[in-house]
């Protein structure tokens, strides 16, 4: 099928999306019609009514085909004068790939590169187009690999038959959104009952009176059949569609392939798949690790610091690179598997350029250590922009004591309700003077599902676990609050680990945690180890 037949099927699958809610629309007007002209009169009004009723999501739905543009991301747009190195790169691939440079360059937080056009009639007359260029992309890949990567992205621009992903897009959207708005108003409707129901079998309780089961299992049942009407249409139109989204990928692909090269572009696909893995897992475990503490890193490492991660963990990202996801892609997917489009490039005839040596991508920024801090500029929140900033170390050291203090709350109310004072030693006095305090404490600890499904000796050997936990705890309080023991933060191995005052000192605190909770309880060893300066 050429590029004309499958925009005219592109055109009457989107109107098909319109003509639905037509012929929905006069079908419900003839049922009336049939039944005003030549039914029972009794039954009249009832089926005008209950017509009327689904006719609503319908026209609720015809009005939601003009939805607003989505929000662009956040980013820092850089300019020629800034970034020249970075715009004649990108100009230089747009000309290999044979289409239109982009007119913007925005840089955003995550690990991708997107072109858009700021497109009119449904996408068939071109406009602005603008390049959004992840900071950690140029980070994690080399230059030879960045060029695959923006050519990929451009090369969607370079054929007539591309100009049809906005009018797929569109259809996409609209369906997608329709579908969700149905069960939207569904659940709102059940909702809203659901609350009347509740406050009548409250009232009704309150005057001693019998209650009534709450259940509202009817209510919008004619927005989920609207649903599942626009579901079946939709699953039709991504099926149909899928095929030209899909050639298009593969086709970029091959536009990949023609500027940087077949390895270049295949070792492209496989690092931006683990880039994809770690920096979720930096943002998560130590860009955002104090965000609780009211902390961040200092400014230009909430970002930046993902470069200090990639140093540190070469082995895992070999690894990463090497696992590319083998599961077939869902029916609906507009791409290829990652590990499909990999084997189809792999398959290609070697073009004698290898995978050769190439500088950092960041290189081609003009200060790639200042542009870290000015996109946490553009995209941080004010909020997140107001918190402390802190060394890395300290960010570390003072998170981790917060929330050790605030993970106690429990042991500090248990604490208290048996008169004993908040520290250690108080704690430690207490057992000392009455040994059954610490079944009694252990008793007051919220029971978890496994301890609750323990049996026999488990079960007795439950409570004496808990204290055990509730003791290292404190030790751990105790020992950072002086100043004798520090969080401490590794870019290589665990995030997180609590560096202890000397060498074996762990060692002995599990035997002296330990003789706490035995039988006969001796405190001495702990006292010693943990109270003793």
């Amino acid at each position: 099928m050429g590029a004309p037949l499958r925009a005219l099927r592109a055109l009457v699958l989107l109107a098909g999306f319109y003509l639905l809610g037509v012929l929905l629309l006069a079908v419900l007007a003839g049922i009336d019609y049939a039944v005003v002209s030549g039914g029972p009169e009794a039954i009249a009004d009832s089926v005008v009514v209950f017509s009327v009723v689904l006719a609503i999501p319908v026209v609720r739905s015809l009005f939601m085909l003009r939805v607003p543009e989505a929000e662009p991301p956040a980013g820092l747009t850089v300019g020629e004068a800034q970034e020249p190195a970075l715009w004649e790169a990108v100009r230089d691939v747009a000309r290999q790939v044979g289409t239109r440079a982009p007119d913007e360059i925005v840089l955003i937080e995550r690990v991708n590169a997107a072109v858009t056009e700021d497109s009119a009639l449904l996408g068939l007359r071109p406009g602005a187009r603008r390049l959004y260029l992840g900071l950690p992309l140029m980070m994690g890949l080399d230059e030879r690999q960045l060029r695959a990567v923006l050519a990929h992205e451009m090369g969607h621009y370079a054929h007539y038959d591309t100009r049809l992903t906005p009018l797929i897009a569109r259809g996409r959207d609209r369906l997608i959104r329709t579908v969700a708005h149905f069960h939207e108003r569904s659940d709102h409707k059940q909702a809203k009952e659901r609350e009347r129901q509740w406050n009548k079998a409250a009232k009704r309780a309150a005057k001693g009176r019998k209650t009534l089961m709450v259940d509202t299992p009817g209510l919008g049942a004619t927005y989920r059949g609207m649903a599942r009407i626009y579901s079946a249409y939709g699953t039709f139109f991504l099926r149909a569609t899928r095929t030209t989204t899909r050639r298009q990928e593969l086709a970029a692909d091959l536009a990949s392939v023609r500027v940087a090269g077949r390895d270049s572009a295949v070792s492209a696909l496989r690092e931006v798949n683990a880039l994809n893995a770690v920096n979720a897992f930096y943002m998560d475990a130590y860009a955002t690790l104090g965000v609780g503490a009211g902390l961040l890193p200092r400014p230009g490492e909430v970002f930046g610091g993902l470069r200090r991660l990639l140093d540190a963990r070469s082995a895992e990202l070999e690894e990463l690179r090497r696992e590319l996801p083998t599961e077939p892609p869902s029916p609906y997917d507009s791409h290829p598997s990652l590990a499909e489009r990999v084997a189809r490039i792999e398959a290609l005839p070697d073009d004698g350029r290898g995978r050769r040596a190439a500088r950092s991508a960041l290189e081609l920024l003009a200060d790639p250590d200042a542009v870290p801090a000015a996109l946490e500029r553009a995209v941080l929140t004010p909020e997140a922009l107001a918190l402390r900033r802190v060394d890395w170390e300290d960010l570390v050291h003072e998170s981790m004591t917060r929330y050790v203090v605030q993970g106690a709350a429990d042991l500090r109310a248990a604490l208290a309700a048996e008169g004993t004072g908040p520290g250690l030693q108080a704690l430690l006095d207490a057992i000392d003077a009455d040994p059954a305090v610490r079944g009694r404490i252990a008793d007051r600890f919220p029971e978890s599902e496994q301890a609750a499904a323990t049996t026999g000796g488990a079960a007795h050997e439950s409570p004496r676990l808990t204290l055990r936990r509730a003791l290292h705890q404190m030790a751990v309080m105790e020992l950072t609050a002086r100043g004798a023991a520090r969080w401490q933060l590794s870019w290589s191995d665990t995030v997180t680990t609590l560096r202890y005052p000397a060498d074996g000192f762990e060692d002995r605190l599990g035997p002296a945690l330990d003789a706490v909770v035995a039988d006969q309880p001796d405190t001495e060893p702990l006292r010693k180890l943990v109270l003793t300066p």
